[in-house]
Order: structure tokens, then C-alpha cells, then sequence
């Protein structure tokens, strides 16, 4: 984000819970207060108060300096109109450029006046790995490429736990941004992305499989064939009568994750056949003929 721009959306002061007239001293007590409290060392695995911590010491590097403080002040004093005539590409900040110099190098530089020398964390990085179905359920021990704290790629080892997710979210240690005067690093959080299977749905341990079968296997009942994850078939018997739409439950056939295996759920579709020969629509008609059920009887009234 454009430090101008979240100068303005941004308000330091409700973040470090001080009044925008408290003092400097006011302030670096507060932000004390607040990094005891929040540091990373005094609260391990708390994504919350980690996230908390980079917000208070973000603010603190701003407010907490006189001079950054008056300009800080100055841009949201102007609003808006701070932001005026910037595209990003050779535009003509003005006054701004001055009171942002002190961010940069200057006298001003929040880093090397006193009382800026507390750790802070490094960024969050993210980043999307694309597993496929197999993959997934195996699991896998496999890299993935981010950013380094130079600037650079850098190639991060992960290990994937059998029967990952799709959309699961898996925490890397200390591999983001690198922290500032001995802050921690950030982590590197990898967004695990499954590929479909051609046959299966997945649902923890348990699989999905939807299986067509003709009318007449439905309606008269039948022995089928069922596909499953290991490769090989179960036999399925359909009831006579069997309603498209049907599930049917076929214990122990889904995944394997540790000790414990899921189930395979097979969902029953008529499949209607597209072509008819002569015979098969003549068949048809005099079946019509002599079936006098009428499935939307109890839809209302319907003389159909």
C-alpha cells in the first residue's frame, strides 16, 4: 500500500489506544505497554497477538517520532486532497514529497532515533500449491517457491500430511519476511489447492462416486459393478424399484488416513438413453399404454 495512502486510512492513535493530543511520552509509554504484552517470545503460535504486535510497532514507527508525527498529522489534516495528482508515474508530489522525506534517510528516519530500536516482526507471505488428487491423500514432501527477505526467490521445503484439503492453509515457521532490529521473521502460509478427480468427490475419509444405470437395471433391480479408489470393483445390488438420485453406503471403501478408512457413497443417476431404434419407441409407447401410475398425482392439481 502507498504510505500516503495509508496514512490516510489508517489512525495510528486508535491503534496504539492513545488520544490524538497525548503526548510523546504518553505514547512510547503506551507502546511499551503494548509490545510487552504482544510480543511474539510471550505469546508463541498466536497468530492473533502476532499480527496485533506488527500493527502496534507500524503505528508506533509513525506517531512515535516527533517529526514523523507532524507529518503524519499534516497528510491527515489535508485529507483527500493529500493524494492529489498522483498516478504513479512522475507525478508531482510538492509538499509531500518533503514531509515524507523524513521516512526515507533523512533526519527523520524512525529507525535510527531513539526508541525505535524494538524488535519487530517480519511479514506474512503467502503462497499457492497445486496438489493432485492422489497427492493429496498420500501425502507429499515437496517445495514451494516465494520471495526472500532480499528480494530473491528462495525454494521453501514443505511437508504435506496425508489427506490435506483443498483450500487447507499450512503454516511455515519463520520462512516470510524477514523482521526488523531482531525481530522474528514472518511465516510463509501455503494455500493447498487439490486438482479433481476424474471418478471421485472427496469429503474427509469419505468419497463420492455418482453411477449411471440404465431403466431397466433401476426398475427391475440388478447386480453393478462399482468402481473404487484402490482400483479394484464391488458388487453394488441395486433393489428393484431403485429411485434416481438413491444413495447407497459401501463401508470401508473410501481413503485411508492414518489407522482409520472412510466409506464409498454411491449415488444412483438414470441415465436416459439418447437414440431409440423403431422397436425400443414402439416397446416404450405400449408400456406408456399400460402404466397407469402417475408420478405428479400429488403435486396439485394436475391433469397430467
Amino acid at each position: 500500500m502507498d504510505i500516503k495512502r495509508e496514512w490516510l486510512e489508517k489512525d495510528y492513535y486508535a491503534t496504539l489506544g492513545v488520544s490524538p493530543d497525548a503526548s510523546d511520552k504518553e505514547i512510547q509509554s503506551k507502546y511499551r505497554e503494548l509490545a510487552r504484552e504482544l510480543h511474539p517470545d510471550r505469546n508463541p503460535d498466536d497468530q492473533t497477538a502476532e499480527d496485533r504486535f506488527k500493527e502496534v510497532s507500524t503505528a508506533y514507527d509513525v506517531v512515535g517520532n516527533p517529526e514523523t508525527r507532524n507529518q503524519y498529522d499534516d497528510v491527515r489534516r489535508m485529507g483527500p486532497s493529500a493524494m492529489g495528482g498522483f498516478s504513479g508515474q512522475g507525478a508531482d508530489f510538492g509538499n509531500l514529497g518533503d514531509l515524507l522525506n523524513g521516512m526515507f534517510g533523512g533526519s527523520g528516519n524512525p529507525f535510527g532515533s531513539a526508541g525505535h530500536n524494538m524488535p519487530r516482526p517480519g511479514a506474512h507471505q503467502q503462497a499457492q500449491l497445486r496438489l493432485s488428487f492422489d497427492e493429496a491423500i498420500q501425502g507429499i514432501t515437496t517445495s514451494v517457491t516465494t520471495a526472500g527477505s532480499d528480494g530473491t526467490s528462495q525454494s521453501v521445503k514443505i511437508r504435506i500430511p496425508a489427506g490435506v484439503d483443498d483450500g487447507k492453509r499450512i503454516r511455515v515457521k519463520g520462512k516470510g519476511g524477514k523482521g526488523s532490529n531482531g525481530g522474528p521473521p514472518g511465516d510463509l502460509i501455503v494455500i493447498i489447492r487439490v486438482s479433481p478427480h476424474e471418478l471421485f468427490t472427496r469429503e474427509g475419509k469419505a468419497l463420492n462416486l455418482s453411477l449411471p444405470v440404465t431403466f431397466p437395471e433401476a426398475t427391475l433391480g440388478a447386480d453393478i459393478q462399482v468402481p473404487t479408489y484402490g482400483g479394484e470393483s464391488v458388487t453394488l445390488r441395486l433393489p428393484p424399484g431403485t429411485e434416481s438420485g438413491k444413495t447407497f453406503r459401501v463401508k470401508g471403501k473410501g481413503i485411508t488416513i492414518g489407522t482409520s478408512t472412510g466409506d464409498l457413497f454411491v449415488t444412483v443417476e438414470i441415465a436416459i438413453p439418447k437414440q431409440l431404434n423403431d422397436q425400443q419407441i414402439s416397446s416404450l409407447q405400449q408400456y406408456a399404454q399400460t402404466n397407469p401410475e402417475n408420478p405428479r398425482e400429488n403435486l396439485g392439481n394436475t391433469n397430467n
